[in-house]
């Protein structure tokens, strides 16, 4: 691990790619190829020169040189084999094999990518970075575009930043910062997993994540924060609360686990949190056999009893009507 707790792990390329190979000059030999180079005109004594031809008259006395037409007519097949290949798609094949051109003659000058090391990740696994990256055996260090491998990378929605660097000769670093699941966030009847910000991560497939706070409604994914704020306020009730429901992109609505529902005001919302606890404290109002409890209007609080205890509450009202007139 490095200084801020985070993994790090060094990929070594196991699969080798073309071997280096040493560069070759093409139908000269190695005197011919000094000859290329040596353009020093002699000097008759007393110092004059001769009468230097002109340019053209170099050119064809070098075309017309021995081993010349041999080499304009292998550079013609070459160029035609080239060009044959190219569209018949064995180059693309070629390429998408073992890399383009500059990048095999990079790795025959050892600028090969022969290790990564990644570090920072917790939920993404190598295979996961590599293959969103890029990057492979085919690839060089050198011609490697690092900027084109981040904004691959943040392609991943749980990638919230990334930094690649080249550490010559052959090795890549790859320094991810991952979204860390926050919450859950339920809409049209569908669970994501989201981060902090609000971004989601992934649909809902492990039950590991069941233990995060779950949002419910347009919006609540952004409203994250404010809504921890309440679970902090609600203190020991903390476990009974099963979700929050936005309501009309303004307010809350907690959902017990019991099955009552608690509505919030627009205004100051934690205040009515804090009279729920007080309430449950006092009287356990939560236990009672009521479907709601509305603490939208200020200083009050109205409950909604369930049918059953409707009718009975009914019934003994009139209970007490009657026995009023009867009296």
């Amino acid at each position: 691990m490095d200084g801020g707790r985070r993994l790090l792990r060094s990929l070594i390329f196991s699969k080798a790619g073309l071997g280096p190979a040493a560069f070759a000059y093409a139908g000269t030999s190695a005197s011919a190829r000094s000859q290329w180079v040596s353009f020093a005109p002699s000097v008759r004594p007393g110092g004059r020169s001769p009468a230097e031809p002109s340019y053209a008259r170099k050119l064809v006395a070098r075309l017309s040189g021995p081993g010349m037409s041999m080499i304009l007519a292998l550079s013609f097949l070459g160029a035609v084999g080239l060009y044959g290949a190219i569209k018949g798609g064995e180059y693309a094949a070629f390429v998408a094999e073992y890399g383009e051109p500059q990048d095999l003659a990079a790795k025959a000058m050892g600028f090969g990518i022969k290790a990564v090391t990644i570090a920072g990740t917790r939920e993404l696994s190598e295979d996961e970075i590599l293959a969103q990256a890029g990057i492979g055996t085919r690839n060089s260090l050198l011609f490697l575009d690092v900027a084109a491998v981040r904004a691959n990378l943040l392609n991943l929605a749980l990638v919230k930043s990334v930094s690649v660097s080249k550490l010559f000769p052959n090795r890549l670093l790859i320094e991810v910062e991952e979204r860390q699941p926050f919450a859950l966030w339920q809409k049209d009847g569908k669970v994501q997993v989201v981060a902090r910000d609000g971004k989601s991560i992934d649909w809902l497939r492990d039950d590991r994540f069941l233990r995060l706070p779950l949002v419910t409604g347009d919006g609540a994914n952004n409203k994250l924060d404010e809504y921890l704020g309440l679970l902090d306020a609600a203190g020991d009730l903390r476990e009974q609360i099963r979700a929050g429901i936005y309501v009309a992109n303004r307010r809350w609505t907690l959902s017990m686990r019991n099955g009552v529902e608690v509505l919030l005001p627009e205004d100051d919302p934690k205040a009515a949190v804090a009279a729920l606890v007080t309430l449950q404290r006092q009287s356990h109002v939560l236990d009672k056999d009521v479907i709601s409890l509305d603490f939208r209007q200020p200083g009050r609080m109205v409950a909604h009893l369930s049918a059953e205890a409707a009718a009975e509450r009914a019934e003994m009202l009139a209970h007490k009507t009657a026995k009023k007139k009867g009296g």
